[in-house]
């Protein structure tokens, strides 16, 4: 069942993580919460150029933010 207002499939390319916005991703930002994670596991947020900031401060003001990456380059290294 698909409720209204719901996407009815993921969208064709990457989209910000930013609440609200549908824009197209351009950035990764890697991070990962010390008191829940190992020191290796990575989780990601994407974000498109007007909010790469933003997430970006979130996360690092938490200590949370390990790595931002533009998402070609994440691709590309992605095993």
């Amino acid at each position: 069942m698909i409720l209204p207002g719901t996407p009815s499939e993921s969208p064709a390319t990457p989209q910000c993580s930013a609440k609200g916005c549908r824009a197209d991703a351009e950035w990764v930002l890697a991070w990962n919460n010390p008191k829940l994670h190992t020191p290796e596991r990575r989780k990601t947020w994407l974000a498109c150029e007007e909010h790469r900031e933003h997430l970006s401060k979130f996360l690092g003001v938490r200590g949370f933010l390990k790595d931002v990456v533009r998402l070609a380059d994440w691709q590309d290294s992605a095993p």
